[in-house]
Formats: structure tokens, C-alpha cells, sequence
């Protein structure tokens, strides 16, 4: 096999992915190489969200967060439409359940209005119960164009069509990055040469750009979020996605209701403080992570704002009892006998040296190198839009 490639993908995340593809699309002649450090891709990030098509309803209007929201959203549900990915377009429900979550709800209304999110609109107590029996609201927003879908079959689809584009670009598993310079990478399968990277590597961002001699000024810190699901019995229960009204302090959108491609119905995640960037249980450590996490001063600054929402969380990430807690503020019905535990993520969350987290997307060159720096919550949405940017840049 050629270890060289016109273009090569570090990291087999969404983002890398749809990268690819959409390199592949504009240069059908080249060959693009995308690493992947597991045996196949989905491992992480792109397996263990959601799976939520955002609206992009949240985001503050014109950043860069909102703008590539809406654009991915509807190259996504475009894109499954043509290529028979499986999605279903089952709106979303935005719920206040106290007056405070009222004031918090008009104001992310009017964010919604500002991104031109489509046919968005606000349900009285009445109508949410006429969408969601179950569900107990002072008000909400309906979110029409809000869906599910399948990341990792997005991005085997991603693969599929790139390998016949080009028979001489490649998916390259269990190939882990160990040392990067102008045009090559040593890797665990050796040397790969090229004149353009990309690299998208997710939860190992900073440490990669570090390999680049590149001085970031963020740092990346993992957050868990677990998730349970309804059991057979239960699922009748949700019709809808269906989420709190969020902190509008903290950058995640609280537990929620979720059903999936498979059938299932998922409540979740929290957000908890991983000890393991890519730990996904409550025990899980590592020292390396957890010294560079607790020694970054950003990290600190934080934790000192913010210990008593983050013991709160941590409380229910050992708790079932907290944690459906927490579902019945939506779901008075809902017990511990409806639920049971299903898996867990981890979110790759930058963070500033003054403990700030990173809420948009962050992109940078270096040498001719692209990294994707910071990349959360929606970038899976986004990732042909996140493309799009990133093949203009190259």
C-alpha cells in the first residue's frame, strides 16, 4: 500500500468525514486518506451523542455556531434524502416548567426568530399536553425542523461514496498519529506523506495542534453525559424529542427525551467532569488526563464558579434515583422502574485560560495544516457546513 495521499484526514469523527467526502467531491482526481486511530469509526463522539438533527434555535444569531447550524441541517436532511440515510424529522419540544424557565424560554424564542429557524412556535400548557400526555409545562416552543438520525451510518455513508468517487482513497483504521511534521506523519502504520492535512481529532484536539507546534490557548476538558432509556413498557410516554428549558449559565441543554433511529426512547445526558477523555464510566481514570485537566488554570476557574452545579451533577451521575429525579420536573409520572441505564459519552469541551468555555467553533491553520480545535454540540448537525469551511480555507 502507498503511503501517499494528496490530502489526508486525521480523525474518522463526522467532522473528518464529511471533510473527506466533501474534498472528494471537489477534487475527484485526488486521493484523500482518512486515519482513524480505532478499528472503525463511530467510537466516540460520533457514536455516543444524541443523535439529534439541531435547529439551531440556541445559538447566539450570527455566529459562526448558528449560521453553519442551519446550513448543515439542511444539507444533512438533504443528504440523507438522497442517499437513503434513515432520519425522521420529529420536532422538538422546548419546555418551561417555572416561571424563571418562562423568561429564559421567550428569550431563546427570539434567538430562534433572528436565525430564521423554521416554523417555530410557542405551545400553551394545553397544547403540550396535546403533543406529550406525559409531559407537565407552563409554556414551550415547538421546533418543527428539529430531527433524529444515525451519525455513525452518516458516516459510513461519508465512506461509501468517497471509495467510488476515488478507488484510491481510503478509510485506515487502528492507525494512530504519534508525531507530525511539515508533510508527514508517523503513525502506528507508519510513515504517510501529503501536502495538505486536516486534522479533526475530537477529544484530542489541543494535544494533536501540540504536536504541530502549534500554541493553543485553550484547553480541551471531557465531560461524561450518561444515558438511560425508556423500558418497552414506558415508550408510549414520548412522542417527541422533549427538552428542559436550559441553563442559560451552562453550554449543555439538560436532560432530555429522545427517541432514537433504533426505536428506543433515551433520557439524558448529564454533564459531569471526566477523569478520562474517552471514559465511559463513572469510574473511569486516567492520571495523564486528569493532571493536565486539574493543573490548566482554566480548568480551576471553572470549577470554583460553577462546584455547586457540578455537584449536583455528579451526585445524579451516581444516582438513579436523582437522575429520573430530574426527568419527573418534565415527567411527574415517570419512576425508577421506567428507566434503565443504556451508555455514555464523552463531550470534548475547549476551555479558555480564564475557565471559559469555548462556545463556538474554532478552526485554525498552521503551516498549511487545518485544525478543528473545537468542535461541540451542534457539530454534528454542522459537519457538511464545518466541510464546507474547511475545503474554502484549503
Amino acid at each position: 500500500m502507498s503511503n501517499k495521499f494528496d490530502f489526508i484526514i486525521v480523525g474518522g469523527g463526522i467532522v473528518g468525514l464529511a471533510t473527506a467526502y466533501k474534498l472528494q467531491l471537489k477534487h475527484p482526481n485526488k486521493s484523500i486518506a482518512i486515519l482513524e486511530k480505532e478499528d472503525a469509526i463511530g467510537k466516540h463522539q460520533t457514536g455516543r451523542n444524541s443523535g439529534v438533527i439541531h435547529s439551531g434555535i440556541y445559538y447566539a444569531p450570527n455566529s459562526y455556531k448558528a449560521e453553519n447550524c442551519r446550513n448543515g441541517r439542511e444539507q444533512l436532511v438533504a443528504f440523507a434524502e438522497k442517499h437513503q440515510v434513515r432520519y425522521d424529522a420529529c420536532g422538538k419540544i422546548i419546555v418551561a416548567v417555572t416561571k424563571d424557565d418562562v423568561t429564559v424560554l421567550e428569550s431563546i424564542y427570539q434567538k430562534g426568530i433572528e436565525n430564521k429557524t423554521p416554523g417555530i412556535k410557542f405551545l400553551t400548557a394545553k397544547e403540550i399536553k396535546e403533543k406529550e400526555p406525559f409531559i407537565e409545562g407552563l409554556k414551550a416552543i415547538f421546533v418543527p425542523s428539529a430531527g433524529i438520525i444515525d451519525y455513525v451510518e452518516v458516516g459510513q455513508k461519508f465512506v461509501e461514496l468517497i471509495e467510488q468517487i476515488q478507488p484510491k482513497s481510503k478509510l485506515i483504521t487502528s492507525c494512530k498519529v504519534t508525531k507530525v511534521y511539515d508533510d508527514v506523519l508517523e503513525t502506528t502504520k507508519g510513515e504517510f506523506t501529503s501536502n495538505q492535512f486536516i486534522f479533526c481529532t475530537g477529544l484530542f484536539a489541543d494535544r494533536i495542534a501540540k504536536k504541530d507546534a502549534i500554541k493553543v490557548d485553550l484547553q480541551i476538558v471531557g465531560f461524561r453525559g450518561d444515558y438511560y432509556k425508556l423500558k418497552e413498557n414506558a415508550k408510549h410516554k414520548i412522542n417527541n424529542l422533549v427538552y428542559p428549558t436550559p441553563d442559560i449559565n451552562f453550554p449543555f441543554l439538560g436532560v432530555h427525551f429522545t427517541p432514537m433511529i433504533n426505536g428506543d426512547v433515551e433520557c439524558g445526558p448529564n454533564a459531569v467532569f471526566s477523569f478520562k477523555r474517552e471514559g465511559y464510566k463513572n469510574t473511569s481514570f486516567s492520571l495523564r488526563d486528569t493532571i493536565q485537566a486539574l493543573t490548566f488554570i482554566g480548568t480551576l476557574k471553572l470549577f470554583s464558579r460553577n462546584w455547586r452545579k457540578g455537584l449536583d451533577e455528579y451526585k445524579r451521575a451516581f444516582s438513579k434515583h436523582l437522575f429520573v429525579k430530574e426527568l419527573q420536573k418534565m415527567m411527574p409520572s415517570i419512576t425508577k422502574d421506567d428507566v434503565e441505564y443504556a451508555r455514555a459519552g464523552v463531550r470534548a469541551q475547549a476551555l479558555d485560560s480564564q475557565g471559559n468555555l469555548i462556545d463556538d467553533f474554532k478552526i485554525e491553520t498552521h503551516n498549511g495544516h487545518v485544525h478543528v480545535l473545537n468542535a461541540p454540540s451542534p457539530a454534528a448537525t454542522s459537519c457538511m457546513a464545518i466541510a464546507d469551511e474547511i475545503v474554502s480555507t484549503i
